[in-house]
């Protein structure tokens, strides 16, 4: 049977602080947008930018890091799987495009230079915060795998 990969990579910036919630089994969840940039020249060399917003999930472990330490402005690098979801309100349909988190890097603030594993904070290897969603495996696991 073929193997399929559903993988997201992002650098960009936190549009606003973490929107936080719990779930009422007790798990964190800590909802945000990462703005990513693209520059290009048009046919008559003008230059051009857009800028596409990712809503992005993290739980657990994770959701208690970005609580922690992530504000409005920070440059990361997320990690994830894309997720789609409808709602409906007042007879209408919503679609949704998401960022289920599953590792993230603090490259630092908003300010700090292109790339880069240093500033504020930064999880490399092993020890970088990982989550998958709410598993009742995961949320067993112990507390040691915390940078801190």
């Amino acid at each position: 049977m073929a193997r399929s990969l559903n993988k997201v990579m992002l650098i960009g910036n936190l549009g606003a602080a973490p929107e936080m919630k719990t779930t009422p089994s007790g798990t964190k969840v800590a909802r945000f947008s990462i703005a990513t940039n693209r520059q290009w020249k048009n046919q008559s060399g003008q230059e051009q930018e857009k800028t596409e917003w990712h809503r992005c999930t993290a739980w657990a472990k994770l959701a208690d890091v970005v609580e922690q330490y992530v504000k409005k402005g920070d440059r990361l690098y997320i990690e994830g799987r894309i997720e789609y979801s409808e709602t409906e309100s007042d007879g209408q349909k919503k679609y949704w495009t998401d960022i289920n988190v599953q590792e993230m890097v603090m490259l630092g603030g908003s300010g700090g230079a292109e790339g880069g594993g240093s500033g504020r904070g930064g999880w490399s290897g092993p020890s970088r915060p990982k989550s998958s969603g709410p598993s009742d495996a995961e949320l067993a696991q112990p507390d040691d795998d915390l940078p801190f």
